[in-house]
């Protein structure tokens, strides 16, 4: 617990990350780094599935502008920023981000380092940083485009403009929405099938993922190949077949193991 970070797991398994930094969630060097010791604690114990949320009223502004007045801190920024946005997307659970208000700047770098984005349907997203003479330096300008695809990434990043939730849902950047208030209940809820479901082969697939589009289509094949093979000596997958083979599709009971 930070003062302004927090981690709640509730009996099923699923872990509550809550940013609680009064007013806007604004993504100061303090928050980041407590960002990082708990993304550091859930890699070690590794609960079923991850939620992260800002509340009820705003997921999280952006960077703190004010230290940028301070003192020069571009790389110190940005360190912070890929250090614990990082942990996020290499956990090996499925990481839900669950977004009300706004998603801006380095709020919406995080809420892309998840794995999936809920969003109040009254939501806002976008990366404002153009505006401010400066570029996305959270991984906006690489997870953005690798998402949403390089044409709606340019027009997010070179405008500054943001999209409302709808907008969003409709280009991919955001997968589900909620009535306002209820993202992180929504998000709750979808964290929670998750959490029964293969947990091993949902960290396979994020490998996959992941690292596949980090090199060539032979290389990321080949790295599918190797995964495949893997997860098959896991007793998820010979409860996964052997259900299949006895009672249909969609009534395995999973381990996570």
């Amino acid at each position: 617990m930070g003062e302004f970070v927090s981690v709640t797991l509730d009996d099923t398994g699923v872990a509550t990350v809550r940013l609680d930094r009064p007013k806007a969630n604004a993504l100061s060097s303090q928050v980041l780094w407590e960002l990082v010791e708990v993304g550091r604690q859930l890699e070690a114990s590794l609960p079923r599935a991850v939620v992260i949320t800002g509340g009820d009223r705003i997921f999280a502004a952006g960077a703190d502008i004010a230290e940028f007045r301070a003192k020069p801190v571009g790389w110190e920024t940005a360190h912070a920023f890929h250090e614990a946005l990082g942990l996020f997307e290499r956990l090996p659970r499925v990481v839900i981000a669950a977004i009300e208000g706004y998603a801006l700047g380095g709020g919406l770098e995080l809420a892309l380092a998840c794995d999936l984005r809920v969003a109040s349907r009254t939501a806002k997203l976008g990366l404002p940083e153009i505006t401010l003479g400066l570029i996305p330096g959270g991984g906006g300008t690489q997870r953005l485009a690798r998402l949403v695809g390089l044409s709606v990434a340019r027009r997010l990043i070179l405008t500054g403009e943001p999209l409302d939730a709808p907008e969003a849902a409709r280009v991919g950047l955001v997968d589900r929405l909620s009535e306002p208030r209820e993202a992180t209940a929504f998000a709750q809820a979808w964290a929670r099938e998750f959490a029964q479901g293969p947990l091993v082969a949902q960290g396979f697939a994020k490998v996959a993922l992941n690292r596949g589009l980090d090199g060539s289509l032979a290389e990321g094949l080949a790295l599918e190949q190797a995964l495949f093979a893997q997860v098959f000596t896991t007793r998820d997958a010979a409860e996964g077949v052997a259900s299949f083979l006895t009672r249909g599709p969609g009534q395995a009971q999973f381990e996570g193991r």
